[in-house]
């Protein structure tokens, strides 16, 4: 849950840094235009321009869908609901619908330690690949030791272990 709690923390900064930039320019477009510095007000024109379009992206682009999939991971990791009509049904979604946010959490790395079969969720229980190690006992030292596929030389002697 960690990944999307962070994403969605730099979200809502961004967001309110788009937000504050509209009392900002508009007061420095006022100040700038009171006081006659053509920098002060273009700055201020520039940050109302900015706040214009930016604000309304990054709240309807970045930081609304990600809090949606904040609720989505919610309903997978602690509510358990692990498929898609399942999730569907609490969530008040179309299942199509839940089945693309899964893709973005999925391809974002959000939802670490499951995997999709079909329209289900399951736990991901597998593991790295060992190194299978072997006993020996060196033929010139008499050292009993193990060893891996990769490195078949004795550690005492340094002689090659025949396999």
């Amino acid at each position: 849950m960690q990944p999307v709690q962070k994403a969605l923390r730099k979200a809502l900064v961004v967001s309110l840094l788009f937000t504050l930039a509209f009392p900002v320019g508009g007061i420095m477009l006022g100040v700038g235009l009171g006081i006659g510095v053509p920098a002060v007000w273009a700055i201020g024109i520039a940050l109302l321009g900015i706040a214009f379009y930016g604000c309304p992206c990054a709240w309807a682009l970045s930081y609304g869908p990600t809090k949606a999939n904040v609720r989505l991971i919610s309903a997978i990791t602690q509510e358990h609901l692990l498929t898609v009509r399942e999730l569907s049904a609490q969530l008040s979604l179309s299942e199509k619908e839940v089945r693309d946010r899964l893709d973005v959490c999925f391809r974002k790395n959000w939802l670490i330690g499951y995997k999709r079969e079909g329209d289900t969720l399951v736990l991901n229980e597998n593991r790295a690949p060992e190194k299978r190690t072997y006993a020996a006992e060196c033929p010139f030292c008499n050292a009993k030791f193990s060893y891996t596929a990769e490195d078949a030389r004795c550690p005492y002697c340094g002689s090659p272990v025949q396999k």
